[in-house]
């Protein structure tokens, strides 16, 4: 397939909310801006969502769950055609569901194009599981026949981030369907413009009325408006650490609805000696500056051993130098903006404290230009474990590169966080690199690589970095319950 053309100015097709198959506006009339983080400017109105909006979300998504409902009626592999018709349709409309991806989020558009397309492989993954969620037969004691169903949860609201807005979508929106529960999605107030999208292609690819629902808005009000209502049986949440523990204490405070969350992180890169050093340079760079730092596995606290520490610094710093920021619209672009002002201003006062706190500052460090929301790629070299850049999560395109000695100290230091989404090793030594992928508390470990991340393999994290898994098999469990059914028979089996 030849690369899709972008489209600069995509037109604006949906702002409204997608309830029961239909476009409505909000009970209270109120709209909100989504920027571009471009420009600063707004892009357009979209209703604001509440919990009046919530609760009609909520009303149509019980409906279309009914026992005799035809969603629940319809045969499993019936449900894994129309998944995957729903991604013919992303694939159709690549070109303008990555251009509005671009203009909403600030991504350079190959960017777009590769998560849309990796959204893709999601739908069509697991629309293959449509008819393959198994229970088992159990050999009990006594005459009995015993066996497992595996069922829907029922209600989930999917409260999806605005660093990869449809790959996040997908990869909620595919095992939660393909085991035929019903959703509500409410996407991030900062990137609401292709969760619409993919509403109405949801609704073309025919899938009934209630089961998929849009409702854009905020977190205080909408998503807090999910997470608390007595009729939603599941909760899945990618974002912050802090929003994730709200959502666990408004399942607790209300109906223990399941909860699955993928948070935070600050992960390890651990760079050995032996190490060829420019791979590890690329490597490294890439695992922190991908996305312009908008990714809760950024590879951001990078230790270095100090046999090589100089010389990696001065190859990380050339990389980050040569590092191409600007229009995402430009194909020669690498990084495009922040997502929006807080977020730049966030990312700044850390790289300050930074300064402050005696980190050695090689290059960036600043806002870059004075239009929309872009900063220089940054590399601090001399952190120690201290700092606050090198403990807090930045989000966004600050390397922190810090020395360590030997593979005891290193194991230490790295899980001495709260956080254990990823981590990564560089090295030649399949011994070591075992080592250090079996003692690391995380729930990724890559190994001379990054950032891959695959439909098949399980993602999530250890401690604060969430609860459960998403993508592959693990995935799918996160939506089922497990049933168990024994019957009295007359006489038991040889």
């Amino acid at each position: 397939m030849s690369a899709p053309t972008p489209i600069p100015n995509p037109e604006i097709k949906y702002t409204q909310l997608f309830i029961n198959n239909e476009w409505v506006n909000t009970e209270s009339g109120k709209t909100f801006t989504t920027i571009n983080p471009v420009t600063g400017e707004p892009i357009c109105q979209v209703q604001e969502g509440s919990k009046a909006d919530i609760e009609k979300a909520v009303k149509a998504a019980r409906e279309a769950f009914k026992i005799n409902s035809k969603w629940r009626t319809m045969d499993a592999s019936e449900r894994g055609v129309i998944i995957n018709k729903f991604a013919d349709l992303m694939e159709r409309d690549l070109a303008y569901l990555a251009s509005l991806e671009t203009l909403d989020n600030g991504k350079p558009f190959v960017n777009s194009v590769g998560d849309i397309n990796f959204g893709i492989k999601t739908m069509r993954y697991y629309a293959g599981w449509s008819d393959k969620n198994v229970g088992q037969t159990i050999p009990v004691d006594g005459s009995y026949f015993t066996y497992t169903r595996h069922e829907p949860v029922g209600v989930c609201a999917q409260i999806i981030p605005w660093n990869y807005p449809i790959c996040m979508f997908t990869w909620k929106m595919g095992p939660a369907l393909t085991t035929g529960n019903v959703i509500i999605v409410k996407p991030a107030e900062q990137t609401p413009l292709t969760a619409l999208y993919l509403a109405a292609l949801a609704k073309e690819a025919g899938f009934p009325a209630g089961v998929i629902n849009v409702v854009p808005g905020f977190g205080p009000t909408a998503g807090a408006a999910l997470s608390e209502h007595m009729n939603v049986n599941k909760v899945a949440f990618t974002g912050s650490t802090e929003v994730g523990q709200l959502i666990l204490q408004a399942a607790g405070r209300t109906n223990l609805k399941r909860v699955s969350l993928e948070l935070g992180g600050k992960s390890p890169n651990i760079v050995l000696p032996d190490v060829d050093l420019d791979l590890a340079a690329d490597v490294s760079h890439m695992a922190l500056f991908s996305n312009m730092g908008q990714a809760c596995t950024a590879g951001s606290r990078t230790y270095v051993h100090e046999s090589i520490y100089d010389e990696f610094v001065k190859k990380a710093v050339e990389r980050a130098q040569k590092r191409v920021v600007g229009d995402p619209w430009d194909p020669k672009t690498q990084s495009g903006p922040q997502i929006d002002e807080e977020q730049m201003n966030k990312i700044l006062e850390l790289i300050e404290s930074g300064k402050k706190q005696g980190a050695k500052l090689h290059c960036g460090g600043k806002r870059h230009g004075d239009k929309g929301y872009f900063i220089e790629n940054t590399v601090f070299s001399d952190v120690t474990d201290d700092m606050r850049i090198a403990k807090e999560e930045i989000f966004g395109p600050v390397q922190q590169i810090i020395k360590f000695s030997d593979i005891d100290d290193v194991i230490e230091r790295a899980n001495n966080t709260s956080y254990g989404l990823a981590a990564s090793v560089l090295t030649n030594d399949l011994d070591k690199a075992i080592t250090l992928a079996n003692s690391i508390q995380a729930g990724t470990v890559w190994i001379n690589t990054y950032h891959t991340v695959c439909n098949q393999a399980p993602f999530g994290g250890f401690k604060m970095s969430g609860i459960g898994r998403e993508l592959g098999s693990y995935g799918i469990h996160q939506y089922t319950e497990v049933k168990t059914v024994t019957v009295k028979i007359s006489k038991k089996s040889s």
